[in-house]
């Protein structure tokens, strides 16, 4: 399965900006269903970056298709999180045990 990396932009119209991440409305159905989504393989890596208004994912997923039907099923999906872009990624190193190098 090829892996994807999805940009997503914290502007949604239920974002409060003077609110911390885990004090916005829904934030527990929405950690349940991130949880979830890493228990299931289905997101490799997570989380924010600094300016705390872009998160990173990346997926693994079959199509662009996919990784969009699955995030259109976060609670968060366009209250608190718009999908910028998704965009395939190749990996060339992984240094997570695999041994993996740029060959």
């Amino acid at each position: 399965m090829p892996m994807f990396v999805v940009l997503e932009r914290r502007r949604g119209p239920e974002w409060d900006p003077s609110a911390p991440l885990e004090g916005q409305s829904g934030w527990e159905e929405h950690a349940a269903f991130m949880d979830g989504l890493v228990d299931d393989g289905v997101i490799v890596l997570g989380g924010p970056l600094a300016d705390e208004h872009r998160v990173i994912l990346a997926m693994e997923a079959a199509s662009e298709d996919e990784v969009k039907s699955t995030l259109a099923r976060d609670p968060w999906h366009g209250s608190h999180l718009v999908v910028e872009s998704v965009d395939l990624w190749t990996i060339r190193l992984d240094g997570r045990g695999s041994g993996s190098s740029a060959r």
